[in-house]
């Protein structure tokens, strides 16, 4: 018998359309044991790319905050150090600002030599970077130290989780526990998701994960201790659920403010496990909530995602989903790490 609580909750998310019959990728009402070998596996489509485990070739180039020093032989008094302001120039003696923003040193010497050309006679100039702060990479999560470290050199995943101190560990009992859950932790680039397996990298020692970073690239290790259950898609509000002994997919739903107006429940997707290598259901909420299927235990940690409009072939709505999820996360951690009060749907807890 339904708690009579529910009944608001299931009369909302009803109103969002009609019962169809999809036959589900694998049976999610079963027992947990069962439902972990129904699972349908699915591998991301975008792997590592081999050329990734070799630094990159292409010379550092100058940006807003970098710090270079600037030496005029025979010019006893003509060293200095310059920064590039956020206009991308710098300022050196008489010469107007100059625009290194782009530009390796040796084209910034070469400019300098030429803007010195018109007050001294055949300039000799030397440029040094001192110090690199327009280059830098984003590490966040369970770590010693987070935050966002310059990349002043070639840094590969492990160099740089060394950077920020390496994983939170904790006492308990005697024994040192890790406290960064690395089945969930991700590195994003550009805007997409590069399927680095952490835990193969730090448990097993697997260097072919330990790929080269790229500026602006984006490392987050998520708390083990959290516990949320994540909703996305056409729902009101996108937001991580708080898990509490049990959440039910219709209860989870409808903590997200219930189904948006666009929303498609007959094929609602369930994602579980590992980001890298994870497994998927695809069930049909119109049943459950009419009593024609029994209601899915969540674990935490699932994603839900609700469509707008019928699947395409799961393989491409899998890495839609895990992309989607991972945005949202980078972005909300990120404004977090920048200072910025700012949300964006997901948030995830690294407390």
């Amino acid at each position: 018998m339904r708690h009579p609580s529910l009944i608001p909750v299931l009369l909302l998310l009803l109103a969002a359309g009609c019962a169809y019959n999809h036959g589900p990728a694998f049976d999610p009402q079963k027992d947990a044991e069962a439902a972990a070998l129904r699972l349908q596996e699915s591998s991301l489509t975008n792997r590592l790319d081999p050329l990734w485990l070799k630094p990159s070739t292409n010379e550092l180039t100058l940006g807003p905050g970098d710090r270079i020093d600037i030496d005029v032989f025979g010019q006893g008094d003509a060293t200095a150090s310059a920064l590039v302001c956020p206009d991308g120039k710098i300022y050196y003696g008489l010469l107007p600002g100059l625009n290194v923003w782009g530009l390796t040193p040796t084209q910034a010497r070469d400019l300098l030599q030429k803007e010195l050309g018109h007050y001294v006679k055949n300039p000799r100039v030397a440029v040094l970077v001192r110090e690199v702060q327009s280059r830098r990479v984003w590490v966040l999560g369970r770590l010693n130290t987070p935050g966002i470290y310059p990349m002043d050199a070639p840094m590969t995943v492990l160099e740089a989780i060394s950077k920020a101190g390496g994983l939170y560990t904790a006492d308990f009992t005697g024994t040192t526990e890790e406290l960064a859950d690395l089945q969930h932790g991700f590195l994003l680039r550009q805007g997409k998701f590069l399927p680095v397996d952490f835990n193969k990298l730090i448990h097993d020692g697997d260097m072919s994960q330990n790929i080269y970073l790229e500026p602006d690239d984006f490392i987050f290790l998520p708390s083990a201790s959290s516990s949320e259950v994540y909703v996305l898609g056409a729902v009101m509000s996108s937001r991580a659920i708080a898990f509490k002994d049990q959440v039910t997919l219709s209860s989870a739903i409808a903590n997200a403010g219930g189904l948006g107006p666009l929303a498609y429940p007959r094929e609602v997707v369930i994602v579980r496990g590992s980001l890298t290598q994870p497994r998927f259901a695809v069930v049909n909420l119109l049943d459950i909530l009419k009593g024609k299927a029994r209601e899915v235990l969540l674990q935490p940690r699932d994603i839900v995602y609700v469509p707008d409009k019928p699947l395409e072939p799961l393989r491409e709505v899998g890495q839609q989903i895990v992309e989607t999820f991972v945005r949202t996360v980078a972005a909300n951690e990120g404004s977090r790490a920048a200072g910025s009060a700012s949300k964006v749907g997901v948030n995830l807890n690294i407390q």
